[in-house]
Order: structure tokens, then sequence, then C-alpha cells
């Protein structure tokens, strides 16, 4: 009956969905751009700063952190100003934190512009991912969701190898600059591009008796064990990722071939995405996610004894690995959870990824400075092991709604 309740509205015009959908996936595509070209950063600020392997870490948690924290506050004030301000003005604030990053000459003044950058992408993932859902509500939801999931791997390959083509013929000061830039014309093109209409309608208040107006409708054992996994896999996924450069560079790549090397990384987890999907949809979810992490442990360790070239060519399957589990946790999060709480559960939800996310970078950086980066590889890929017990706990959550 609430589910019938929550459908009720009058869906957006088919026009309207596809304009607020092509906004929220360029915005995708621009926000993980931004945090994932970090990694070709960090090998030049730690030449140029002399950092450690914790240090490097640390940049990255101030970003995710920052980003992290934001999430849930930036979801509940989209409440009342409205996701289509806030999306523009989030990503505007990402973009200044590159520029400035382009002007600073030291380590602080690079961490702070880190964690200014991540502020403003926080807005981002809660967002936009309650914009699209609202926007293709019922039967399309999981496809629109899969393409905005996607939108963001394309990013991940776009920018990185941009601003690895970027550093062959430029210092990082003008790069970082550029690629800030790149941000205040997107925020811009979101500001004209979500439709007023759909972003006005998102703030009708809820009807009484809805999903919204349970307190505990978040906290059932689907979200909890789906959140679980996330923050289990986005922890190594980051982990891995920032220390991954590093293993390149001591197998003789040069910063080029390490931003070549992780485009092809993210194209294998572009392609993760769509694959994944289609094997969930035969295989299950559960059978799929257990798939993608024993192939994501066996893939890192396998990297390790390989040479460069060689490594070359294994990147782009652990990629598909590396994003299988996320592509099936996004995608089931928004089946189990109430329309009117979307926005809601999908800010907790990448709080508690990007947390995860904000704090491993550091950690492992500790582990890499103590037992060096290959051992920590090892380490890491124990860890993603971690996450099949977790799907003991989605069973019945994945069950209910059948049965219903």
């Amino acid at each position: 009956m609430s589910t019938d309740t929550l459908a009720a509205p009058v869906p957006p015009a088919s026009a309207r969905s596809r304009r607020t959908l092509a906004a929220c996936c360029a915005a995708h595509a621009l926000h993980d751009g931004f945090s994932d070209l970090l990694y070709v950063l960090f090998p030049v600020w730690q030449a140029a700063f002399g950092l450690s392997f914790a240090q490097v870490g640390m940049l990255k948690s101030l970003y995710s952190g920052s980003m992290a924290v934001l999430q849930v506050p930036a979801s509940l004030l989209a409440e009342r100003v409205g996701e289509r301000a806030l999306l523009a003005l989030g990503t505007l604030v990402a973009a200044a934190g590159f520029i400035f990053s382009g002007w600073t000459g030291g380590f602080l003044g690079l961490a702070l512009c880190l964690a200014l950058s991540g502020a403003g992408a926080s807005v981002q993932h809660p967002l936009a991912s309650a914009l699209t859902s609202r926007a293709f509500e019922g039967a399309p939801l999981r496809a629109a969701l899969g393409t905005y999931n996607f939108s963001g791997d394309v990013g991940k390959v776009l920018l990185p190898a941009l601003c690895a083509a970027l550093l062959a013929v430029l210092d990082w000061h003008a790069v970082t600059s550029l690629m800030g830039a790149l941000g205040l014309a997107a925020a811009l093109a979101i500001w004209f591009a979500v439709p007023r209409a759909l972003h006005q309608s998102l703030a009708v208040a809820p009807a009484p008796g809805s999903a919204t107006a349970v307190p505990g409708a978040l906290m059932n054992l689907g979200f909890v064990s789906l959140s679980a996994i996330g923050v289990v896999d986005s922890a190594t996924r980051m982990g891995f990722l920032t220390l991954l450069p590093f293993v390149l560079i001591a197998k003789g790549a040069s910063v080029t071939q390490t931003g070549f090397a992780l485009s092809l990384t993210f194209a294998g987890g572009a392609a993760g995405k769509f694959l994944c999907g289609l094997i969930a949809a035969r295989a299950g979810i559960l059978r799929t996610t257990i798939l993608t992490e024993i192939a994501t442990a066996a893939g890192i360790v396998a990297l390790l004894p390989l040479t460069l070239e060689a490594s070359m060519l294994l990147l782009p399957v652990l990629g598909i690995a590396l994003n299988g589990t996320s592509s099936v946790t996004y995608g089931t999060m928004a089946e189990i959870v109430p329309g009117a709480r979307r926005a809601r559960a999908f800010g907790i939800f990448y709080t508690l990824t990007i947390g995860s996310g904000a704090v491993s970078p550091v950690l492992y950086g500790l582990i890499g400075d103590a037992i060096g980066v290959p051992r920590t590889f090892g380490v890491i890929a124990a860890v993603v092991l971690l996450v099949l017990p977790l799907t003991l706990g989605l069973r019945g959550a994945l069950r209910a709604p059948r049965a219903g």
C-alpha cells in the first residue's frame, strides 16, 4: 500500500527526466573525475614536497573526509533550498579548491585546498542520486541509476587521462588550475540544465503516514547490510588506488604511464558497472558480490610480481572486479529504501562509504611506511574478503521485496 502511495504523484515529463539525468550524469562525471585525478597528482606532489606515504594518504583522506562528513547535512539542506541550487554551488566550491591548489607552495596549503574541494563535492552523490531516482520513479529507475553510476566512471577515465597528458607539457600548478576552470564551467551548466519545475516539486512535504514519517524506516537489515558491504568495499578500493601509482612507478612507469594505467583501471571499472549489472540480473546480487570480491582480492595479489607491461594488461580486468560490488550495491539501495527517504538514505550511505574511503588511505599509508607497499597490498586483499560474511545479512532483505 505504501509503495502505491509513494508512486501516486505524476512523474515528470520524459524531456525533463532526460534533462535531469543528463545534468546529474555530467555532475557525477566531473566530481568522480576530480576525486580520481588526485591519484595522478599524488606522486607529483610527493616529489615536490617530499611527502611520506602517510602524508599522501592524509591528502586523500582530507578530500574524502570533508566530502563524507557533509553528505547528510547536504541532503538535509537540499530539502530547504533545493537540489538544483546546492548541486551547482557545491560544484563551484569543488572547482575553487582545485584553482586555489594551483597557487599553493606547501603541504598545508595543499591540504586546505583539498579539504575545500571535498566539501564542495559532498553535495553530488546524495543530491544527484535523489534527483535521478525522483525523475525515473518506477520501472525505469534501475536503468536510470545504472546510467548515472556509469557516468561517474566515464569521468574517472577521462579526467585522470587528461590530467596526465597535461602534466607532460605543463607544471602541476597550471594543470590543477585548468581542472578547476573546467569545474566552474560545469557548475554554470548544471544550474541551467536541471529543470526548475522538477526542483520545486521535490520540496513538497510528505503525506502523513508515508515512509518519510517513519523514524526507523532506514534502519532495516537490507540497508545496514548494504552499508557495511559498501564500507569495506570503499575502504579497500581507495587504499588500493592510493598506493597503486607507487607500485607502478617502482616497476618503472613514468607519470604519464601511471596516468594511463589508472585510466585503464577506471575504464575497466566503467565496463564493470555494465557487466556486473548483467551478471547480477542473471546470477543474483549475492553471487555477483561474492564473485567480484574474490576476483578483486586475487587480482591485487597477482599484480605484484608482474612486469609493467603485464600489469597494464591486468589492470582493466582488475578494474571490472574493483567496481563490480559498488555497481550492485548502489542499484540495490534504491530498491530497498522508500522513495521519499532516498535523499537521506543516499546521504547516510555515501557518508559511511566515502568516510571509510577517507580513513583508509591514511591507515594503509602508515602500513605502507612500516612494511612496504607490496605487503600492504596483501593486507588490502585480505580485507576485501571481509565482504563475504557480510552478504549473509543481505539474504533475507533481498527475499522480502519479492515476497511482497
